[in-house]
């Protein structure tokens, strides 16, 4: 059974936004700011440019292949099934870290201490919830959080730019050329919402026309918010962010304005919902496209015949991200998300550039640039991020040779 095509570009925007918004800004700063140093926002219009080369690539396969699966779907198409197996198993994993990151940053802002994990647990459940019960309801919900966010951030940035910092902004010295190029790695982490556009294609209404411009405009609406961010940031907290778990709180408390924390750790909490919604939407989806094509267990194709959702796919993914924000220590879960989201991108710009006539609406040069963007990044990750990204794409390879192997009829 197909999904329904019930989402406008006012939905699909927000869902984007509501992807990049929450990851970036509540999650990423301090570890950035701690490699690039005074370079930061060099390496946000490095993360930017490569994320538009990438979003390009993706809304160029997406008008030519509207189905969920994203880049899954895209490169089975153009390149071949290993390589589509390849981008959704880098995504679905990778992704479900993100998840995990998310739900606990929700609880970091909005529980008590010792309280997180299970707080962190109950939204990934209640989230789910709204996704099984139909997208336009996960699309409400997302522009709602979207707005709560974006008001909570208007305040960071108008009282933080309008009061006096207390602390010298970072040093020009502390800055590095491959600071600059991790920090860039790292920040990638909080573009890529937009895949949450692409992978919903198959629930977007006239997707050759929507998913393109609601790929655009989500894009250059978070590069400007994280500008406006990052400067704040820097210019109020100085050397002081690289050890902030809630760098946004700590800026209106830095200036003089305490009493607006508790509106910006509300604003934060919204935020990182409104992240772990759209990022259990898209896995969601991407697992589903899987499934249908049985490189994961056939069982998670099923579609939900009243609100035609993949209720089945979406129950197991929660499952999975609560299990890990119960018991595990996600320090290092943006470097791992980051090793996935690449490679995956890696990919898109590889079907991108194969296709061919109509299909085509962007120059090939914007591809090469995003493949090498991918390739030079993903290589200045933390190299434990990198290793345990890499064998978990191995064990995915693995997995599904012992699979084919199974499967292949007997002679």
């Amino acid at each position: 059974m197909p999904l329904a095509r019930r989402l406008k570009t006012g939905d699909a925007v927000a869902i984007g936004l509501g992807s990049m918004i929450g990851a970036g800004v509540f999650s990423v700063w301090a570890p950035a700011i701690g490699v690039a140093g005074s370079g930061v926002l060099i390496a946000l219009a490095i993360a930017a440019v490569v994320a538009y080369c990438n979003a390009t690539a993706s809304a160029q396969l997406a008008a030519a292949h509207p189905v969920a699966g994203g880049t899954y779907a895209y490169a089975r198409a153009e390149i071949g099934p290993w390589w589509g197996f390849i981008a959704g198993w880098s995504f679905v994993v990778g992704k479900i870290a993100s998840c995990a990151a998310m739900a606990m940053t929700f609880a970091a802002y909005a529980a008590p201490p010792g309280w997180q994990p299970a707080v962190a647990g109950l939204a990934v459940a209640a989230l789910a919830a709204v996704n099984c019960f139909g997208v336009t309801r996960t699309a409400l919900l997302t522009r709602i959080l979207v707005a709560c966010s974006l008001l909570g951030l208007a305040v960071v940035v108008a009282f933080g730019l309008a009061g006096s910092p207390v602390t010298a902004p970072i040093s020009l010295q502390s800055a590095s050329a491959y600071g600059v190029l991790q920090g860039a790695g790292l920040l990638f982490f909080a573009f890529a919402g937009y895949a949450r556009i692409a992978t919903m294609g198959e629930e977007v209404v006239d997707p050759a026309r929507t998913i393109p411009r609601a790929i655009t405009l989500a894009l250059a609406g978070a590069v400007v918010v994280y500008t406006l961010v990052g400067i704040t940031v820097l210019t109020v907290l100085g050397e002081s962010a690289t050890t902030s778990t809630a760098p946004l709180a700590d800026v209106v408390a830095a200036v003089g304005w305490a009493p607006l924390e508790p509106l910006v750790r509300i604003a934060a909490a919204a935020a990182s919902l409104g992240a772990l919604l759209a990022l259990l939407t898209g896995i969601g989806r991407t697992t589903l496209a899987m499934a249908r094509e049985r490189d994961v267990p056939s069982f998670f194709a099923k579609v939900d015949e009243r609100w035609q959702v993949p209720r089945r796919a979406e129950i197991a993914i929660a499952l999975l991200v609560i299990t890990i924000v119960l018991v595990a220590d996600l320090r290092g879960a943006i470097g791992f998300s980051s090793f996935g989201v690449l490679t995956y991108y890696l990919i898109a710009n590889a079907a991108a550039f194969r296709q061919e006539g109509a299909a085509r609406r962007y120059p090939r040069a914007l591809q090469v640039l995003g493949a090498l963007g991918c390739l030079l990044l993903v290589n200045t990750l933390p190299v434990v991020a990198s290793l345990v990204g890499t064998a978990v794409i191995v064990a995915g390879v693995v997995y599904r040779l012992v699979r084919m192997r199974v499967q292949r009829p007997r002679t």
